[in-house]
């Protein structure tokens, strides 16, 4: 949820000064800068959780970083306004976090 409002702060902040051509380019900027600073907070989970002895080579919590990186992407959606693209997402989101996950094999 954090991260999700986060992104939409950062979006409301220019959107907020004015509507011209410099706020446009600042908000593409902005969007591309998000996109990049939450794909280090993934990196981080998936390094956090993956334990990794010598010669075994496992991957962990790549579903936690994808989660982090929509909710990103929902709270950049509505920043911008698009409530409805948002709330779409979210509901997509959780249909897949929820019951495709299910489906996943387990050791």
């Amino acid at each position: 949820m954090l991260v999700s409002m986060g992104s939409a702060l950062f979006v409301l902040i220019p959107l907020a000064l004015g509507k011209n051509e410099n706020v446009r380019d600042a908000i593409k900027r902005l969007i591309q800068g998000i996109a990049a600073g939450v794909g280090f907070l993934g990196g981080g989970e998936i390094l956090r959780q993956s334990k990794q002895e010598i010669g075994e080579v496992e991957v962990h919590g790549l579903t936690s970083a994808a989660a982090i990186w929509v909710s990103a992407a929902l709270g950049t959606a509505a920043g911008c306004g698009l409530w409805e693209l948002a709330l779409i997402g979210a509901l997509l989101s959780l249909f897949v976090l929820r019951f495709i996950k299910k489906l996943e094999r387990h050791k």
